[in-house]
This record gives structure tokens, sequence and C-alpha cells, in this order.
């Protein structure tokens, strides 16, 4: 059974699903799919990353999801990468990006806005609502930020300082999972 760009949204979803289940519940029931497709197409991605066989990330990519939708040059540093993006039905107004090396390696796979897309207007913790935006919307909205650790190799965070909806200046520590922001506590 090929795998599909409906199952590649499930993976998404299922990462998502231990800090947003609500929100995962409503995007599944949208796509009308059962818990158990969403973990079948887990299991079957995890196979096929895990695989002796497994193509590289990009060739994997490309097979699951077609010809990316867009190829865009990207500086990083001095190094000219370059970013394939694809869309992904769930979130309109995002792409999955994969990000290449000049080796070709993969270096960086997440949900970035679609180009031209408007992004959200972040001004105050109040603006930050879980899937309304993605590591970059608020590492710009509130620099300087600091890239942190994240709990799995699909997660990352963020440390910065944003005003409340008072205007008073609060430690901020922000999750996200595939680059889409899942939640945030107060330090």
């Amino acid at each position: 059974m090929p795998f599909t760009p409906l199952d590649f949204q499930l993976v998404l979803l299922r990462r998502m699903a231990d800090h947003n289940p609500t929100l995962v519940e409503t995007a599944r029931a949208d796509l009308g799919v059962s818990v158990a497709d969403m973990r079948e197409a887990n299991r079957r991605w995890q196979a096929m990353v895990r695989s002796p066989r497994a193509r590289a990330a990009v060739s994997r990519y490309r097979s699951v999801l077609g010809a990316p939708e867009v190829r865009l040059a990207r500086k990083v540093g001095d190094l000219e990468c370059e970013a394939l993006l694809w869309p992904v039905p769930l979130w309109p107004d995002l792409r999955f990006e994969v990000l290449l090396a000049p080796t070709g390696a993969v270096w960086n796979e997440w949900l970035i806005r679609a180009p031209g897309a408007p992004g959200p207007v972040l001004r105050t913790l109040a603006d930050l609502a879980p899937w309304s935006c993605t590591v970059d919307e608020v590492a710009r909205a509130f620099a300087p930020a600091r890239p942190l650790e994240g709990s799995a190799p699909t997660r990352w965070g963020l440390a910065f300082t944003a005003p409340d909806e008072e205007g008073r200046a609060r430690e901020v520590r922000a999750e996200f999972t595939w680059g889409l922001l899942q939640r945030w506590t107060g330090v």
C-alpha cells in the first residue's frame, strides 16, 4: 500500500497529539480518519525511516509528497542551500519545507509559512495560540530568541522575552512540533 500525502499529514499530527490532543482530534475528524489510521500511518512512516534499505530523506519526501511545489535558494551563513516546499492541505497557509545542504543532505524538515501568505501579527503573548505560527515567525517577532533543544527529533524550542496583555515583559519558553507552535510557558 503506497504512503500518501494524507498519511504524511497523519504523521505530523501524531507527533502533535502529545501537546494538543483536542486540536489533533478535530483535524483527524476533518480528514475523516480514525485514531487507528493515524497510528498505522505513523507505524509505516517509522518503518520506512528506520529500514536498513531506507531511501535518503529527500527521496522519501519526493516519493510520498511528489514533486515540490516550490524550489528556493536559501542562504545559511555563507552557504547556498536549496529549500523544497510542499503544500499541506490541513494547513493551507503553510508549506512543509525540506532544507538541503550544498551536498544534498537534509538539514531541516518542518512547516513554514507559504511564500506570499500573510503571517500572524505577533505582538503579545496573547497572540501565541497553538498552531497559529511557526518557529521563524516567533523568533522574528520576539527577537532576540534563543533556540532550545527539543524533546524529540521533530521538536524545537525557543526562549525569548515577550510582553503580556498588560505590556509587562515576561520570559517565555515556546515548544514547536514540526515547526508549528504547540504551547508556551512563562519561566
